[in-house]
């Protein structure tokens, strides 16, 4: 997990200060990534295949859970 002060100064970035911190990213650990034999490689994208679908479906169950709830009546 993020510092509040690392959040912060992530919030306050601008779009292409935050996508160029991606690609930084992602050409810093790309080779990481890939580093390894065949089967090795596999079973690191696969895991990480698996996570993302968990956090998608926790993701989508909360959107249907908002979606289910009544409005709230006004005072």
């Amino acid at each position: 997990m993020l510092s509040p002060e690392s959040l912060e100064r992530y919030r306050r970035m601008s779009l292409s200060e935050r996508l160029e911190l991606v690609l930084q990213m992602i050409r810093e650990e790309t080779p990481h990534l890939l580093a390894g034999p065949p089967d090795v490689v596999d079973r690191r994208f696969e895991l990480l295949r698996r996570e993302n679908d968990l956090r998608n479906e926790a993701m989508l169950r909360g959107i249907a859970r908002t979606r289910r709830r009544p409005p709230e009546a006004s005072p």
